[in-house]
């Protein structure tokens, strides 16, 4: 009769078997890792692009480049950014909150340490950390970091670059320092450190950046072709003024004329057909500060508003296009990820031009001529169709809230309108999802830093110069992107005394000087049944971690995180201008016949 094994042999001739087995497996693929090659990056952000507007996440508007990108890639449902373009800057390329990186606010050099308006010593950037795991980086478009701008070549002796994209660990850079302006004669254009002029009598900005940035992909092919590369394409499209060349807006003539509410159902209806929004949240009512299409005055200009902003998408988006081209020609595109989202909800604001005396005191790049040197005719005014260089209007709440469907309100707000972004992640060597597949795990723009970094094998550098750095807040995207899930946890936002907190599947929001609203982000996203009365438990816990997160973040309450001195002073002097404005235009009117004052 045979002796059974005894068990504790057998187990320990088991696991001496398992380590010899699967030693040579670990090691063959730790080297298969080593081995691969350090992908390329490639972030593209929008500027004020609502969530439904790209055809991908249910818009109408002509997006192929964008919609290909998302057939092959991973679309993230519920990614946010911070509310705003420059704070959501800030918080992308360091990987830390807005006010961590000083810009809680605007590139103004008035405020406190969270809102200095220029990035923080103490951050570091993407491509500081990149380039000691030797990649080079480039930057085409918008920068909007700094409070030093230049107003056009010839006076930037007198510019302190220490804040501009160079100096930040960008190798290249082509584009604007400043935020919005005129897209035919941008008034501040930039070419590493170097003002320049816009070249070109069919200068068009978007077209400028997509060129450069394809250009860089190329350069970087033939001259650094063993190195990996970090580029990152800043559009100002769709930002206000509506500026877009005739033939691209005639593709949407008479496409608009149907009005804002029915836009809202046609893109609700095919955002719940490809699955970018949950059957359980309703869609939003209409805004109550925006009147029926029906009541609707002024249609035919009305129309036109969206039809020029149609167009300015349609023309990033075959920007794209050649970026993607370049990628491929270059036989980069296979390794090299690319992520696209856009830096804030669509952007309400009404331009007005109701005192014409006060824009001589605004910078350059909102009240400079157009190229042939005539004035432009600056605020939404219905005798005056948008789309040419010599206007400067926006295309206003009620177009804006049809761009956020199915969310409500909008930008420098963080309900759901305000900081929710489309995402779509290409990756065809990297992404272990099916093509076109949706992700619903929650993210942040500061995640993107340490995704990258995760990606390069490289570290975050545990200082910049001689001052220690702030510590990453973002937790890496890397296993969504390997077809994984991660626990994310809370996410945080404040912007001009907007505040909010998310957990796990409840959010924590209030708009400045209103009480606190709670929402259960699975079964309502779009934020229309407040649940803060049925938990308050819930709403304690939530407020306690958001004071905590705020007090270390060094948020400050709004509006007097403004030093009190410089407030008062800019109060009186924004007082003097306006009573003065008021006078002149007044006068002005008496001139002209007109008996009341705007």
């Amino acid at each position: 009769m045979r002796m059974a094994r005894l068990p504790v042999l057998e187990a320990v001739r088991s696991t001496l078997l398992a380590l010899v087995v699967a030693a040579p497996l670990a090691l063959l693929a730790a080297a298969a890792v080593a081995a691969a090659p350090q992908p390329s990056f490639v972030v593209i952000l929008a500027d004020d692009m609502g969530y439904s507007d790209i055809g991908s996440y249910g818009g109408e508007i002509a997006t192929p480049n964008l919609d290909a990108l998302a057939a092959a890639g991973l679309r993230f449902t519920e990614f946010y950014n911070t509310a705003r373009c420059s704070p959501t800057r800030a918080a992308l390329l360091t990987g830390v909150y807005p006010h961590e990186a000083g810009m809680g606010f605007l590139p103004f050099d008035w405020h406190p340490p969270g809102y200095t308006g220029v990035l923080a010593e103490n951050v570091v950037t993407i491509p500081e950390a990149l380039e000691g795991a030797g990649y080079r980086s480039y930057l085409a478009g918008k920068w909007h970091l700094s409070d030093q701008m230049v107003e056009k070549a010839g006076d930037e002796a007198r510019i302190s670059k220490a804040s501009w994209p160079i100096a930040r660990g960008f190798d290249r850079f082509y584009g604007t320092i400043s935020g919005a302006g005129n897209y035919f004669f941008p008034a501040a254009l930039v070419e590493d450190e170097r003002p320049i002029a816009p070249e070109g009598e069919d200068y068009y900005y978007t077209d400028a950046v997509s060129e450069r940035a394809a250009a860089f992909v190329r350069e970087h092919a033939t001259r650094h072709p063993d190195q990996p590369f970090f580029l990152y394409v800043t559009y100002t499209a769709p930002h206000w003024p509506l500026h877009a060349r005739e033939e691209d807006v005639a593709r949407y003539r008479g496409r608009y004329d149907g009005g804002w509410d029915a836009l809202r159902e046609e893109r609700h209806a095919r955002m719940l057909e490809i699955g970018v929004v949950d059957r359980r949240w309703p869609l939003s009512p209409r805004d109550p500060d925006a009147p029926s299409w029906e009541k609707a005055d002024q249609k035919i200009w009305q129309a036109r508003r969206m039809e020029v902003y149609a167009a300015q998408v349609e023309v990033m988006d075959r920007g794209i296009g050649r970026i993607v081209s370049a990628l491929r020609e270059t036989g980069v595109l296979d390794d090299t990820l690319l992520l696209f989202l856009s830096d804030n909800g669509a952007c309400a604001e009404e331009l007005g031009d109701p005192l014409g005396w006060v824009r001589r005191f605004l910078p350059l790049a909102f009240r400079a001529p157009a190229r042939d040197g005539r004035p432009v005719q600056r605020g939404n005014d219905p005798a005056v169709m948008p789309g040419g260089e010599h206007t400067f209007q926006s295309y206003g709440l009620p177009w804006a809230n049809a761009s956020n469907t199915p969310f409500r309100l909008y930008k420098q707000q963080v309900h759901e309108g305000g900081i929710a972004t489309p995402m779509i992640a290409h990756w065809p060597a990297g992404l272990a999802a099916a093509p076109g597949a949706l992700s619903d795990a929650p993210g942040h723009v500061v995640d993107l830093m340490p995704t990258l970094l995760e990606l390069a094998g490289a570290s975050h550098p545990r200082g910049r110069g001689e001052r220690p750095s702030r510590e990453l807040r973002g937790e890496s995207l890397v296993p969504v992107l390997r077809g994984g899930r991660r626990e994310r946890g809370p996410i945080f936002w404040e912007h001009q005394g907007n505040r909010a907190v998310r957990q796990g599947r409840w959010k924590l929001v209030s708009r400045w000087r209103r009480g606190w609203e709670l929402y259960d982000m699975e079964g309502d996203r779009t934020e229309l049944r407040n649940l803060a009365v049925e938990h308050p438990g819930r709403v304690r816990e939530l407020v306690a971690l958001y004071e905590e997160w705020a007090e270390s973040a060094g948020v400050g309450p709004w509006p007097w995180v403004i030093r009190p001195l410089r407030w008062g002073v800019a109060a009186l002097g924004v007082g003097g201008i306006a009573a003065a404005a008021l006078v002149f235009e007044w006068m002005r009117r008496r001139r002209t016949g007109a008996s009341t004052v705007r």
